[in-house]
């Protein structure tokens, strides 16, 4: 797109795109399609039902669909590259920078990564198969390999020729790397030291060795906490031996933040984080069918209980009434717990030396909410039904069912993380259980005990 053309936000695109698509003028669409950022044609193919989708993408010129791929979503990503041939994935990785051509192999079968391996020469390939080696949620999986390194005993002289010798400069270069003869770390050389220094200057005088290296086993989500923390723009990533691999950059990290807050969103609905909103019926009702059938057997385990105590619900009408508020009131109390303990879980910010003062603050919240709408609910109810028995009987189970919701929303995410189950995904489900079986015991258990 042209340095004059007027900017257009993504949605008004996306408007023009379905009225040239509607129109039949697919000369059009295809022109404006290859005229815009690949960020922005990546958006548009993610915002069309799958008929639209693969119209788009034929519409594409084949020498940047490679450029667009990185941008999709995996689950779209891996339809569109299950129709490529060999030469075809081979002709869009060419040119792309060797992370994304890892994340791209990565939704391939092993053959087909062997043959488009073999079709690169020996530098890139030696440089994906490096990032390969390492699974794809560790800083390993996400570091790219296109780093500048220097020795600390040259000038900045030297240095600056060095830089002069390349075309241009790797993509969010804020640092040199500092490295022995060996490859090991030693620290990172500031681009703008480079600029305001003395040339005759050597890197060792003013590089900044104050600087922790990743490991490249280190899990993703730490890494995006460790850029955070530190507001980092890059940060390099060492194997056993301190020996440099590559770095991290924040384009990166920016993803890993994206995808763990959709994971957060979404498991909390048993969906997965790469739900695509178009995908088609035949793959969207299944995937949500199979958490509607464990939600059904826990629905099953409340019913079994709310029919123990069938004679007293025949005797009291009322309790069939004021059953869903008990139970209703818990499941926002634990929800509201168990979001802002998941939460601080993906954030770091939860272990074992703080995890008992989150409990009991949790406890105090949950006594403390409990004593106040157990008080409003028992007013409502007494004057609703005119009997004080049952107003009584329902406050205490709102107390009860509250205080234990608290509890189970701090306590059940630490737990499933120690059976290494996911708490987003199972936390939902698991507390949902739990206060619907103490609401309904509690409430009718007490109710039988008053009336019987």
């Amino acid at each position: 797109m042209s340095e004059n053309a007027e900017y257009k936000p993504a949605h008004s695109n996306l408007e023009l795109l379905n009225q040239a698509l509607g129109s039949g003028t697919f000369i059009q669409t295809r022109r404006m399609l290859n005229s815009l950022p690949r960020t922005e044609v990546a958006h548009m193919i993610e915002s069309s039902p799958p008929k639209t989708r693969a119209v788009l993408w034929q519409l594409i010129n084949s020498d940047i669909e490679g450029e667009i791929l990185p941008h999709l979503s995996d689950e779209i990503q891996a339809q569109f590259l299950s129709e490529m041939n060999t030469n075809e994935l081979v002709a869009a990785t060419e040119g792309l920078e060797p992370d994304d051509i890892a994340d791209i192999l990565q939704q391939l079968p092993n053959q087909v990564i062997r043959e488009v391996l073999d079709s690169m020469d020996h530098q890139d390939r030696q440089r994906v198969e490096q990032i390969l080696s390492y699974p794809e949620d560790t800083a390993g999986g996400l570091m790219n390999t296109d780093v500048i390194t220097v020795r600390p005993a040259v000038t900045l002289d030297v240095v600056a020729r060095y830089l002069r010798r390349h075309a241009e400069l790797p993509e969010m270069t804020d640092n040199l790397y500092v490295v022995s003869r060996r490859d090991e770390f030693i620290g990172l050389l500031p681009l703008r030291k480079i600029l305001v220094s003395d040339p005759s200057v050597t890197v060792r005088e003013i590089m900044n060795t104050d600087v922790t290296p990743i490991h490249a086993n280190l899990d993703d989500s730490e890494v995006a906490r460790l850029f955070e923390r530190h507001d980092l723009i890059s940060a390099p990533v060492v194997d056993n031996n301190g020996r440099l691999l590559g770095r991290i950059t924040i384009d990166d990290v920016l993803d890993v933040i994206r995808e763990d807050a959709d994971h957060s969103l979404m498991g909390m609905a048993g969906l997965g984080e790469d739900e695509d909103t178009f995908s088609p019926f035949s793959k969207t009702a299944p995937r949500r069918a199979i958490w509607l059938g464990i939600n059904l057997l826990t629905a099953f385990a409340a019913s079994g209980v709310i029919n123990l105590f069938q004679d007293t619900l025949e005797k009291v009408v009322a309790l069939a009434v004021l059953m869903p508020i008990v139970a209703s009131m818990g499941g926002v109390a634990g929800t509201q717990t168990l979001t802002v303990v998941i939460r601080g879980m993906a954030m770091g910010h939860i272990d074992s030396n703080n995890s008992r003062w989150l409990i009991t603050r949790e406890l105090l919240v949950g006594v403390a909410n409990g004593l106040c709408w157990a008080v409003v609910v028992a007013g409502a109810a007494t004057l609703w039904f005119d009997d004080t028995i049952i107003g009584i009987i329902i406050a205490a189970a709102m107390l009860i069912n509250l205080v234990t919701a608290a509890v189970a929303g701090a306590v059940l995410p630490l737990v499933l993380k120690k059976m290494n189950i996911d708490p987003a995904l199972a936390g939902g489900v698991v507390l949902t259980t739990v206060t619907d079986v103490v609401g309904f015991l509690s409430f009718l258990g007490l109710a039988t005990l008053a009336y019987a």
